[in-house]
């Protein structure tokens, strides 16, 4: 491979070269059905409540939107393809996928074991380098929520605000709070020890502020050498950009590398509904290129302070990914310089990432699993972040359509 020429995501054949022509089809068939906003609407109501009542929907959900979002039930069904993407030079992040809730504490430890559990098994195969993890799978909304607003109520910087926040729980709260904590420390101290990363997923903006300082003072303890810590910074949030400088500082104080990966969001439509229905300013970006904008700027942030942030471009967006390759071309870095990793949700967006592997830079796919009413929400995100964003289904369309008409007239 020549890192010297300029990378395309045209390529259709990179693209799908792990896929057999039935099951580009089958995608193509899926991706034009999600590309009716009334069929997801219909689907994201009636599937969940159909899940709930255990009426048999399952195996319509497995052979559509699991077969193509989800690497399967089990760690030995997601195994088969971490494979299949590892012989295209294609890492894995595995996510379980399990939800937040009102649940007792025993679900949250049974999380917090199966969390430890994918990340012994990450540790055994050689392009599993990160798991994800959600606060929400081993911590109480509620209390997450009660949390976050004390943060909110004081003054100051965040880790001195989130000090004083912690004197208005109750003798229970604080208590449980102690053992979220402990949850927390110990999937991070066993991570460490094997040698993965893991990446804590963001959470609405009534419950972030908890999960951020958690984070950083993990990366404060365990990221002291290498990334074993990553946040997540939403940039579509127009706070965030200077969330990312303020946390740079924090690790040139403490000595740490700053973890951390970027997205766009996923929470934009409940964020802006819950800020006009409490009355308070919204959290988002006005417009998508103002979102653009900081991501691009993170970006670049991260890039020129290379040497002590470590960075996940985590991206649909072709224009952004061609940016990263530009910046590591200017500042006359390898594109597979430790620091810099690039990632795509699976069954999303295969003309960036097998392309950026074919390119040499490190790119991974985002792997959920897990029993198919624990992925459910997950799913629904994903059909409706298709219809929702503009011209997203139809450009996967598009991909799968020239790769099956090249593959017919090559067979001619």
């Amino acid at each position: 491979m020549d890192t010297d020429m300029p990378v395309s995501f045209d390529n259709t054949e990179n693209a799908f070269a792990y896929k057999t022509t039935r099951e580009l089809k089958k995608a193509r068939f899926l991706f034009a059905m999600i590309g009716y906003p009334a069929i997801v609407r219909w689907g994201i109501r009636i599937i969940p409540w159909a899940l709930k009542n255990r009426l048999p929907v399952t195996g319509l959900i497995r052979h559509t939107l699991f077969r193509q979002f989800v690497g399967g039930e089990t760690l030995e069904e997601t195994a088969q393809v971490a494979k299949k993407l590892g012989d295209y030079n294609v890492r894995v992040i595995l996510d379980y996928g399990v939800e937040g809730g009102e649940k007792e504490e025993t679900a949250f430890e049974h999380s917090m074991e199966k969390f430890i559990e994918v990340i012994r098994y990450a540790a055994t195969r050689p392009n599993i380098p990160f798991i994800s993890v959600k606060v929400t799978g081993f911590a109480r909304v509620g209390l997450l929520e009660k949390l976050d607003s004390s943060v909110s109520d004081q003054q100051g910087p965040l880790i001195k605000r989130y000090t004083k926040a912690l004197e208005t729980l109750n003798d229970e709260e604080r208590s449980e709070w102690e053992q979220v904590w402990r949850r927390m420390e110990r999937i991070c101290s066993v991570a460490a020890e094997k040698g993965v990363g893991v990446l804590v997923d963001a959470e609405e903006t009534w419950i972030q502020d908890p999960v951020d300082v958690m984070t950083i003072l993990m990366m404060e303890k365990f990221n002291m050498e290498k990334a074993v810590v990553y946040n997540t910074v939403q940039l579509y949030r127009h706070d965030r950009l200077g969330f990312l400088k303020d946390a740079l500082e924090a690790a040139e104080l403490r000595h740490f590398i700053l973890g951390v990966k970027l997205v766009r969001g996923a929470y934009m439509e409940k964020e802006r509904e819950r800020a006009a229905t409490m009355g308070y300013p919204s959290p988002i970006q006005p417009d998508k290129a103002a979102t653009d904008q900081d991501f691009d700027d993170a970006i670049r942030f991260c890039i020129e302070h290379i040497h002590r942030i470590s960075v996940i471009v985590a991206s649909h967006n072709e224009a952004s990914n061609l940016y990263t390759t530009r910046l590591l071309r200017q500042q006359n870095l390898p594109f597979d310089h430790p620091h810099i990793h690039f990632s795509q949700l699976y069954g999303m967006s295969d003309n960036i990432t097998f392309n950026l592997a074919r390119a040499g830079c490190v790119v991974s796919k985002y792997l959920p699993f897990g029993p198919i009413k624990d992925v459910a929400p997950y799913l629904m995100r994903r059909a409706q972040e298709n219809s929702a964003i503009a011209g997203q289904t139809g450009r996967e369309l598009r991909r799968i359509k020239k790769e099956l008409e090249r593959r017919s007239r090559q067979r001619i």
